[in-house]
């Protein structure tokens, strides 16, 4: 058979069927269906160049040039997020834990939580006690951090009581150090317990008020420290969120107040935790439709509640060094989803038998919405080990997680508001760049989430 012929049976194989009115200049095609003249000429063009393939470098080039292109943004990415903060992608803040009760003899007592290698360095700056810096990094390299708290306590009380301060009715109460000092840990970060006595000369139905400026910002180690105070005064009992803003905590205070204090605290805690936000980001680019978007976002929200609240209630106790890791890997997982979703695309034999006129889920659907469930209860126990109370339990230490909570859900569904109809905008007036700008995103995201998790695994964050 000729090459002649097989083009000829291939034009008259495509056009079989199509009917064609008379006219002159027509010429028999194939099985002798009348073509016109000029058409076969455009149809041998389209033959030959469908018969003659691209050399394979031509094709290969822009392939390479664009997956060069975007592994170079992927990288600048990655760079960028990792050397943005630390592997607690938290950024260099530090909370101080305060439970504080009614003591005998109308006294009150504040048991104080702070990070040991920030208080020796503030202290030892504070007081001009450079031995209690030199022996401070010394012993925590032998786990001795108790010894040296202790040799050096009369600076470390000093430093500690002359920025925490409890008044009654506006008298000072004054501080007495209570036992020795002693060492624990909170998700894995050292901390130091000091244990005050602070005797007041108030009558017994005085107002009590504490103030905190530990570790201010202007001694450049950390900003914006939280002091996370728990409470059993005056026949009340609670918590309370202090910070440069807000650094006093009075029983007089009206509880409005102190849950303004927990949303802002919970809002804060979401838009300063790099880790969250990435998971997220996400979760929103790889969200095409507002469907998608809306379906992770809320179980996320659902699973991430169910465990902040028993976990901050004590209810269940996960290590920081198992949920840390985890959380690091959500990252890349969820991230590396999307690139996973672009190479395989779900088929109508996948679906399974959810309809209605706005929710239709497939199989890669329903594993995308238990991956984010099941890293989401994750994630609960992250925002609990960042809030850090232990109190007992009560309808206000409830409340006051809810509100936590809710300022937690208003930072993320306003950073969808503004992010997600941005990235569709995006899509519908320039897909192609909207497809690789995924693509960079996701790809930079997923290797920050693997750097983190194999860091945080090696304990070098």
């Amino acid at each position: 058979m000729t090459r002649g012929h097989r083009d000829s049976e291939r034009g008259g194989n495509s056009r079989r069927g199509i009917h064609h009115s008379h006219g002159t200049g027509v010429l028999p095609l194939g099985d002798g269906l009348p073509v016109r003249r000029g058409a076969f000429t455009e149809l041998r063009q389209v033959v030959r160049v469908n018969q003659i393939p691209s050399p394979p470098s031509a094709r290969a080039r822009p392939r390479r040039a664009t997956l060069a292109t975007t592994l170079a943004a992927a990288l600048a990415v990655a760079g960028i997020l990792v050397s943005a903060l630390p592997a607690s992608a938290h950024g260099f803040t530090s909370s101080v834990y305060v439970d504080v009760t009614a003591s005998a003899g109308g006294s009150v007592r504040a048991e104080l939580g702070l990070e040991y290698d920030l208080l020796v360095v503030s202290a030892a700056e504070s007081e001009g006690d450079d031995a209690l810096f030199e022996d401070g990094m010394a012993l925590f390299e032998t786990g001795d951090e108790a010894i040296a708290m202790n040799d050096h306590a009369e600076s470390v009380v000093d430093y500690v009581t002359d920025r925490f301060t409890v008044t009654e009715d506006g008298a000072a109460c004054e501080p007495t150090q209570v036992g020795d000092l002693t060492m624990t840990e909170r998700d894995g970060v050292p901390y130091t317990t000091l244990v005050l006595d602070f005797a007041c000369a108030g009558a017994e139905d005085a107002t009590t008020q504490l103030t905190s400026a530990l570790f201010p910002d202007d001694e450049e180690y950390v900003t914006d420290t939280k002091t996370i105070v728990t409470y059993d005064l005056d026949g009340q009992s609670g918590s309370a969120a202090l910070d440069a803003d807000h650094p006093s905590f009075s029983t007089g205070q009206h509880w409005t107040e102190r849950f303004a204090e927990f949303f802002l605290l919970g809002a804060e805690h979401l838009l300063g935790g790099l880790d969250h936000m990435l998971f997220l980001l996400a979760l929103i680019v790889g969200s095409r439709r507002l469907r998608d978007v809306v379906l992770a976002a809320t179980t996320f929200t659902v699973a991430h509640s169910i465990t902040f609240l028993i976990a901050a209630v004590g209810l269940v106790e996960v290590p920081a060094a198992i949920v840390e890791p985890i959380i690091a890997l959500s990252i890349a997982v969820v991230a590396a989803w999307y690139l996973w979703g672009l190479r395989r695309r779900s088929t109508a034999e996948d679906k399974i038998a959810v309809r209605g006129r706005w929710l239709e889920l497939n199989r890669a659907d329903w594993s995308r919405i238990a991956v984010v469930f099941c890293f989401g209860l994750v994630h609960g126990l992250g925002f609990a080990g960042a809030l850090g109370i232990d109190e007992p339990w009560s309808w206000t230490l409830l409340w006051s997680l809810l509100v936590f909570n809710v300022g937690i859900e208003t930072v993320q569904l306003v950073i969808i508001a503004i992010v997600f109809p941005l990235l569709t905008l995006l899509r519908r007036r320039a897909p192609r760049v909207a497809l690789w700008v995924g693509i960079a995103l996701s790809a930079g995201v997923t290797l920050v989430g693997l750097f983190w998790f194999v860091e945080r695994v090696l304990g070098l964050g």
